[in-house]
Parts: structure tokens; sequence; C-alpha cells
């Protein structure tokens, strides 16, 4: 018999019920938020949030049930805005802002945020959504859809038709990204001729061949209306911000290209870049003030595309960051700018995919001979201790050896040296952990990363924690992996994270393949 299953919902502040669920959890998120919706009465749309103890009991997006125990708290965040009884007990209003249209009489406009950063778009679907067309391009379609089941017609679109279906499938598109690979343009048009059997291409070895063309040409004229417009991630690329000696719109382009949703935001409605500045400057002493997370969280989620221009626009140095956006080189705020980024939680997932797959590695490193074998090997036999943590460093380690690269460019060791001795090695360093053991003083090793022989992060509890906020940092400052480490965290991304995992690298695709 199965056991009934309690929960604890947050719906607002001050608005909380417990649910009881006979039969058990159920088997989906989407059945659970079903039976949440039907025992708390809710008719806003809504998503799921629970208390993740894997990161100090903050609040994570509910993606997968087996991340739900028995008498978990969840919490209601509605994705609309909400009745005033049930409002998000985690919004605030932030410092007012000036308002570049005020009177003279000097008044401001405030900005309200809520530190639940709610992205504009979504990430690339797995199956391309075909939308419907216009009314009379529908009606076109259903009559070319009878004649081809009757004779198997195929349609030759007028002018007009073709206009309406590839209008309509880029407008789906850019709901995603702007800036498509070869292989999406491929699942586009593939969608739509699946979906519409009958403006298949005759002739052609894949059928849509000619609409794939027709898509490239129709989004690249798309976003050059959308230049003009003032879209921040196509001005990205615009020539007046290309360096004078290489001017040519090949050269250095910024696009997504590791699985990022909100890769270059524009401003949020109703504010300016020099609203957005005053925000910034009022972070600096933010910063300084104790018990104060709600409140830099809040206003890092408002000057977030700020902070992303920056970073696409200006490329600037770690120092530099540093010095305009302390909050950001914080554990908490880095896994906030990543999710913000990909929609996606960094640490959580990070540390228990590397849990999930640590049975399939294991196997796969087992099978390798020779001297990467022994490495391997002796990685192995360091993880049959008890050490959670122990164990996921020498599995990262391993991967590492396992993709023919050197573990110790990722992880750099100091062993029994004097504080100055291992900040003058921190500084030669370009990016990587670092871990201090046997410093005079200090009875426990230090965990930290190195940018750009900057420390950014130290006092981190583990190897597999720093591995991952080294991973975030990637996405936060637009930073290439290095390349003597470029299949670690490949892999990292592709096949831990699962971001943009459909075009792999040999090495990182067998290793996949081994996996599965």
């Amino acid at each position: 018999m199965t056991n009934q299953a309690i929960l604890g919902v947050i719906l607002g502040p001050d608005n909380s019920q417990r649910v009881v669920i006979s039969a058990g959890l159920p088997s989906s998120v989407a059945a659970l938020e079903a039976e949440i919706k039907t025992q708390c009465k809710i008719v806003t749309p809504f998503r799921l949030q629970f208390m993740d103890p894997l990161f100090g009991n903050d609040f994570v997006n509910l993606t997968s049930i087996e991340e739900l125990q028995d008498k978990a708290t969840l919490k209601v965040v509605y994705t609309v805005s909400q009745p005033q009884d049930q409002a998000d007990s985690f919004s605030f209003p932030s410092t007012s802002a000036a308002d570049d249209a005020s009177s003279s009489s000097g008044d401001s406009t405030v900005i309200l945020a809520s530190p639940e950063y709610t992205s504009s778009r979504s990430s690339w679907p797995d199956l391309f959504p075909v939308p419907r067309f216009k009314f009379d391009a529908e009606i076109k379609l259903e009559k070319a859809y009878v004649a081809f089941k009757e004779n198997g017609m195929l349609l030759i679109p007028d002018p007009k038709l073709k206009s309406d279906i590839l209008e309509g499938l880029i407008q789906e598109v850019v709901k995603h990204t702007v800036y498509l690979t070869d292989s999406k343009f491929d699942q586009v048009a593939e969608a739509l001729i699946l979906r519409h059997p009958c403006l298949k291409e005759k002739g052609s070895p894949s059928g849509y061949a000619g609409w794939k063309m027709s898509l490239k040409y129709k989004l690249s004229n798309y976003r050059t209306h959308l230049r003009k417009v003032g879209c921040p991630e196509v001005c990205a690329n615009a020539l007046k911000y290309k360096p004078a000696e290489k001017c040519s719109p090949a050269y250095d382009v910024k696009r997504p290209k590791r699985g990022e949703v909100d890769y270059c935001p524009p401003f949020p409605l109703g504010v300016s870049e020099q609203s957005l500045e005053k925000i910034r400057i009022e972070l600096l002493s933010d910063v300084k003030k104790r018990n104060n997370r709600d409140t830099i969280k809040g206003k890092m989620n408002i000057t977030f595309s700020l902070r992303r221009q920056e970073v696409i626009y200006d490329a600037p140095m770690i120092s530099e960051l540093q010095q305009r956006w302390p909050a950001l080189f914080d554990a908490a705020e880095i896994n906030a700018e990543f999710k913000r980024i990909t929609t996606m939680p960094l640490q959580s997932r990070f540390l228990s995919q590397l849990d999930l797959l640590s049975e399939g590695l294991l196997g796969v490193f087992a099978k390798r001979s020779g001297k990467q074998g022994k490495m391997l090997k002796d990685i192995t036999d360091m993880m049959m201790m008890d050490d959670v943590d122990a164990r996921r460093e020498s599995l990262i380690k391993g991967l590492c050896i396992y993709l023919n690269e050197n573990p110790d460019i990722l992880v750099h060791e100091y062993m029994d040296m004097t504080d100055a001795a291992t900040l003058s090695a921190i500084a030669g360093t370009t990016v990587g952990v670092y871990v201090t053991r046997g410093t005079p003083g200090k009875d426990f090793p230090d965990v930290g990363i190195i940018i750009e022989g900057v420390v950014i992060l130290q006092d981190l509890d583990n190897v597999a924690l720093a591995t991952a906020m080294l991973f975030g940092l990637f996405y936060c400052f637009n930073m290439s992996y290095p390349a003597q480490l470029r299949y670690t965290f490949e892999v990292i991304q592709k096949v831990v994270m699962g971001l943009d995992p459909t075009e792999l690298s040999r090495k990182a695709q067998n290793l996949k393949t081994k996996l599965q």
C-alpha cells in the first residue's frame, strides 16, 4: 500500500497550507502542480520551487519529482500578476530611480522587482512546435492537405502564403533565440513538413532544403530589423561595435553558444541605463551591510540587463568587474546569475547529476587500460571512501584523465606553503581551482577559484562545489573554456548539465554514448 505524502506549500505572505496526497507523491511535476492547484484552489498560473538543502535551504525550481521527499516544503511562484492575497512573499520595492521624463517637482519612479528572476525567453525545445499561421494561410493549408491525402499532390505555395509561413516560423524561433545553428534550421524545416506534409519539396533528398534556405534568409533579414529597433543581442554584432582594424561582420560574433537563454536581454520596461546605473552604485554600499541578502538579490535582478550588456559589449577584465559588481563575486549570487542566463539551477543540478552519473562513469573508467587505465584505477580506489566530497573530487579528476586532459590544470594543489608563496603561485595561474593544504596557522584546507591570476572566491567547502562555481563563472563573465580543459567543460556542460546537448565533439559524444 502506498504511504500518503504530506507537503507544506507556501502560497504567499502569511499564507501557507498543508497538502496531503493519500496516494503518495505523483509521478511527475505536472501531476503535482495539478494536485496542489485543486487542493489549494489556485486559479492563477504558477510554478513550484522546493527548499533545497544543497543550497542552504534556498528555494530552487522543481524540475524533477525525484528531488522531493515526504514532508518537503514547496513554494508557489505565480507566473503572472498575483492577486493581493497571494502575492509573492519575496517581492520588495527597490530604491527609487529618477525618471528621465520626470517633472520639475522631482517625482521619481519606483521600480518594483521580485528576487526571483523570470526570463522572457525559453530554452530550445526538443521538438520544435510549428505555430498556427494566419487565418487565411491555415485555410489554404487545410485545402492543400485534403488534396494531398486524396491524390498525393504537393502544394507549391504562392509568395504570400510562403511569406506568412516563414514569418510565423520566425516569430516562434525568436521566442528562444535569434541565432540558429545549422542543425536547428534543419529541426525547424523538418517540423514544418511533418506538420504540413503537403509542403514537402519534390526532388529534395530531405524534402525541406528549400525551406531551410528560405528560413536562413528570413531570419537574417529579421535580425536586420531587430538591429534597427535596438535589440541589444543583435546590436552587439553591429559594425560600430567591432574594432576598427577588424571591422567585418564575421569577426567576433557575440551570440549564445552554450545553451544561454537570456544571453543579452534588453533593459526592463520603464527603466533606463541611467536609472540602472544609480542602482548599481547603491549596490556598492549594500554589499557592506550585514543581513542584506534579499535587498542585494533584488537589485542584482533589476540590474541584470545592464550587467550582461557590459559583459557582452565591453568584455571587461575581472579586476574591473570586481570593482563595479562586487555582489556578483559570491557563491549564492553566481548561482542566481547562472539561473538568470540559462533558467537552470547551477549548484544543485551539477552535484546531483554528478552523483547520478557516478556509477556509469566508474564503469567507463574501468574499461580503460595502459597508463591512462592505471591513473583512472588510482582515482577509482580513492572513490571507495565514504566521504562524498572526496568522491566527487576524484570523479572530476578522473573525467579529466579520461578525456586526455591534465587534472592538475583544473585543480592546483599547494602543500605546506606560506601565504606569500601561495599568493605568488596563484598570480601566475590563468584559470582554475586552488586547494591549499598544510598552510601554517590553518587547520583546514582552503578551496577557491582563480581567474586571470585573481582569487575570485575562497573558503569554499570542496573541489566539486568550486568546479561548479567556476563553470558558472564562465557564463557570468561570457568567457571561453580554457583550451587545455575544453573537453572536460564541454562534458560538464552538455552531458552533466544538459545545456545545448545536441552538438558534441567526438570525445564528448563517445563518452555520452558509453554512458547511455
